[in-house]
């Protein structure tokens, strides 16, 4: 409906500037918005377009809104169109209008909603990207389901959308896993070490050293002795005393001398495999695939980050300080230069995402989106500056940042911490309140606010819990159309199209015209980046179901009636197949 009143406006506006009514050079993105509130005393749709003329136009608004309305062609799906206040259009629907809407929700189908506005544009969408060093835990579960709701509407958008995981599986952080690991190992083999503060202590460390030791036996043992001997202190659990940076440094250090490369190597790869395989299980059992795993230690191997260096080199963006590589990024805005190579020769992180943001462009990719933690919110000017260094648009790259959860059970919250062992899982978190309402929960607010995750509501069927009400919706439409076949009626189809305009009770009117709005919802919330509209058209779309539901008998005696609102709720229930399947949660048949 918005599409045809802008066709409407489009033609209005080209035939007053036909009869010179209006500058021929007059041109203006026309917006069509849903009237607010629920009442029709302001129609059903609005345009601003005659205030946002009226300038150029040397016109008053009213007047130009008076010039544009006496020009609008007819159309059999307006009844009426109002000017309002300074000069706003607005357009009332007839009610055959909406009953349309029926009609082309059931020929489509699971293809209602979906659009092409997208022109079949190539984007990237990289999200979660956790380091391998431990299980996914709930922290992480909101930037899996906000970014697979992301790219599942940008599909739906007309979009073609390229998933990627950013597997981290080199760097400090890996080798701190990695001596973490051996550690462990070194204490199945009966030495007794002393942890140090700065590594991995979850279980699944231990687990991983277990493996080690039962597939390669005491081949990979030294004395504790040598191994903590002349390390820098470390530091007490108040932070006082030594350096646990230094410390951790130094075991990772005296590792890899006392194992040597290949032996190194098979711990290094035995935690990474091993984590990574469970990031791989979590992320499926969670309904979230990738079309891509990309791996840092690849892109490192192949020369990709020494030539992304030596292209920053000779456009002169990099100075060399005190044996280090520093990149100019203070030029493009940043707070100060960055460090892309060490004094010791060791490329930083920084230097492989510039890397992999340039690997990603010569992939082909017309636009990349990022999906990172908020606390990464200061590394955006960083990258968008590299981009622009190596010569790229920086406008290519969009990074959208979000805040974790924080879990409640019981109104207390839960302490995570990965570097401690003390989180919950995102397994763990599935296992207790459902995938449907993990996924559901996490897209119910805008990326970058703060979310609290109730457990106790997630799990509780009410209808405070936004996806129980939801799926009850889709499960009550269900239980009609089972007491139809119960009662042996047959819904014709046909028959109820033809009988539409009997829905004209007021919460007909309102499901059609909540209906009607589907399409554009998924347009914004793809546009927009932000599923959470999409949910909560959803819970609305629900809500107005479930008030008709309680409030009229679908299998009524009259057959042309009962069919025409089959024909009504099994739309309804489409609709919300369609748009539970873009947010990854199931349409329930039974509740």
């Amino acid at each position: 409906m918005k599409h045809h009143i802008q066709d409407l406006l489009t033609r209005a506006i080209e035939q007053l500037q036909q009869d010179a009514s209006l500058p021929a050079e007059l041109s203006s993105d026309i917006q069509i918005e849903h009237s607010r509130g629920r009442g029709k005393e302001h129609g059903d749709y609005a345009s601003n377009i005659a205030l946002m003329l009226a300038k150029a136009a040397r016109c008053n608004p009213r007047q130009l809104a008076e010039r544009i309305t006496d020009a609008l062609p007819q159309s059999s799906q307006i009844s009426r169109v109002e000017i309002a206040g300074p000069g706003f259009i607005n357009f009332f629907v007839t009610s055959n209008a909406f009953q349309q809407i029926v009609v082309d929700i059931h020929n489509a189908g699971e293809a209602f909603g979906r659009s092409t506005i997208g022109n079949g544009q190539v984007v990237q969408v990289e999200f979660v990207s956790a380091n391998p060093t431990g299980p996914l835990h709930v922290g992480h579960g909101r930037g899996a389901a906000y970014g697979a709701a992301v790219a599942d509407l940008l599909v739906a958008a007309g979009f073609k959308v390229h998933r990627e995981y950013y597997v981290n599986d080199a760097g400090r952080q890996m080798d701190i896993l990695a001596a973490s690991v051996w550690l462990r190992y070194l204490e199945q083999c009966g030495e007794a070490i002393v942890f140090p503060s700065n590594g991995y202590r979850g279980d699944y460390v231990r687990d991983i050293a277990a493996t080690i030791h039962n597939a390669h036996g005491n081949t990979l043992r030294h004395p504790a002795q040598a191994v903590m001997e002349n390390l820098p202190a470390d530091a007490n659990k108040d932070g006082s005393g030594g350096d646990k940076e230094a410390h951790i440094d130094a075991l990772i250090a005296r590792a890899k001398q006392l194992l040597g490369n290949a032996h190194y190597r098979t711990v290094f790869d035995a935690g990474v495999d091993t984590i990574l395989h469970g990031i791989r299980e979590d992320l499926e059992m969670f309904g979230v695939v990738y079309e891509a795993w990309f791996s840092e230690r690849e892109l490192v191997e192949s020369g990709a980050v020494e030539r992304a260096i030596e292209r920053l080199k000779k456009s002169d963006k990099l100075y060399e300080r005190d044996g280090a590589w520093w990149f100019r990024s203070s030029q493009y805005g940043d707070e100060k230069d960055r460090v892309v190579v060490r004094e010791n020769g060791e490329t930083t992180y920084f230097a492989s995402d510039i890397a992999y943001h340039m690997n990603k462009l010569e992939r082909g990719f017309e636009r990349t989106i990022d999906i990172w933690g908020a606390d990464h919110h200061g590394y955006v000017p960083r990258i968008k500056a590299a981009l622009q260094a190596l010569g790229e648009d920086p406008k290519t790259l969009d990074v959208l940042l979000v805040q974790f959860a924080i879990l409640y059970r019981g109104g207390e919250k839960m302490q995570m911490s990965t570097r401690s062992g003390e989180f919950v899982t995102l397994r763990e978190l599935c296992d207790e309140v459902g995938r449907d309402a993990a996924r559901f929960f996490y897209v119910m607010r805008k990326c970058e606010q703060h979310m609290d995750f109730d457990l106790e509501l997630a799990k509780s069927q009410s209808n405070d819990n936004p996806v129980y009400y939801v799926q009850y919706a889709h499960a009550r439409i269900c239980s009609v159309m089972r007491q139809q076949q119960e009662k042996g009626l047959d819904w014709q189809r046909d028959d109820g199209f033809a009988n539409l305009e009997q829905l004209s009770e007021p919460h007909e009117q309102a499901l059609m015209s909540r209906l009607s709005r589907y399409p554009q919802v998924i347009e914004n919330s793809a546009l927009n980046h932000e599923p959470h509209q999409l949910a909560y058209y959803l819970r609305e779309l629900a809500t107005e179901f479930h008030t008709y539901y309680n409030a009229h008998q679908f299998l009524v005696d009259d057959s042309a009636q009962r069919n025409a609102r089959i024909a009504l709720i099994t739309a309804v229930g489409q609709v919300l197949r369609n748009g539970l399947a873009l947010l990854g949660v199931t349409a329930a048949e039974t509740m």
